[in-house]
Parts: C-alpha cells; sequence; structure tokens
C-alpha cells in the first residue's frame, strides 16, 4: 500500500482544495506533519481490494457503505467524546480508523489513531482537539471516494 504522494495533482502538500481554515493551521488543530505527507486517498488499496476477490463490485460496495456511514461514524465519536464515555469512544473511533485504512483514506485513519491513543491516554480534552481535523479530513475523504473511485470505478 502506497503512503506517499499527493491526493490532487499540482498540489504538493496533497490537501483538497477549498478546505483551509481561515486562520490557524490547516484542518484545525491535530494534523501533524507527517500526516500532511499522506494521501488523502489512496485508490491502490481498494483496487487491491477488488483484485484480491476477484470481485470488483464488493470493494465499491464497501466503498458505497463506507460513504454512507460517515456521518454516523462521525456523530459516534462526538457524541462519546462529548459524554466523556471512553469505552463508546474508543470502540467508535477503532471503527472509523479500520475502515479509513479499508479505504484507503489514509491521512484520516492516521488521525483516528492519533485520537484513539489520546482517548486510550484518557485525555478527552485533546481527543476534543483532534475532532475538528477528523471532521474535515471525514468529508474530503467521503468526497474523494465519490469523485475518484466511486465514478471511476462504478
Amino acid at each position: 500500500m502506497a503512503i506517499s504522494g499527493s491526493a490532487h495533482p499540482g498540489d504538493p502538500s496533497g490537501d483538497p482544495p477549498g478546505e483551509v481554515a481561515s486562520s490557524g493551521p490547516r484542518y484545525g488543530r491535530g494534523l501533524s506533519l507527517g500526516a500532511q505527507e499522506l494521501p488523502l486517498l489512496d485508490v491502490s488499496v481498494l483496487e487491491d481490494l477488488e483484485e484480491q476477490l476477484g470481485q470488483p463490485d464488493i470493494a465499491w460496495n464497501f466503498a458505497s457503505d463506507y460513504v454512507s456511514m460517515w456521518g454516523l461514524r462521525q456523530s459516534r465519536i462526538v457524541a462519546s467524546i462529548g459524554r466523556e464515555d471512553r469505552m463508546a469512544a474508543l470502540d467508535a473511533v477503532i471503527s472509523l480508523k479500520v475502515s479509513s485504512a479499508m479505504v484507503g483514506g489514509l491521512r484520516l485513519a492516521h488521525l483516528a489513531e492519533r485520537l484513539e491513543a489520546t482517548v486510550r491516554n484518557g485525555d478527552l480534552g485533546e481527543g476534543a482537539d483532534l475532532l475538528a481535523g477528523i471532521a474535515v479530513h471525514g468529508r474530503a475523504t467521503v468526497k474523494e471516494l465519490r469523485l475518484g473511485y466511486m465514478r471511476t470505478h462504478g
């Protein structure tokens, strides 16, 4: 699985166009310099899944389910951190981390991994700081799946 390069040709940061915050760091807090090196979406992950399964429609359906479940996943994370429910937050963020990695959402999977670590350490305040970056990268990942993978592989 390739983890370098830009998801957007011509944009060396790989950041989706038009998603820059008006003040402060790009994408809110929590995006490390290493994460900026990761592509927003690595379509080869889903293409590899298509090849391994021998049935492209299964990978496409997985991507479609990921897209349709994004809002629910995000709201579960936000709600559990807001309630300071560490176990529910871990469950929600691990689900996001694993599913994001499986669709090739490498940047979002990295952010979810960071959020998982902060929740495990009991620092739900820092976890709340990561939510803005997760929200932005989640929306951008869903958009890339729709416009990139699902449109060309559907």
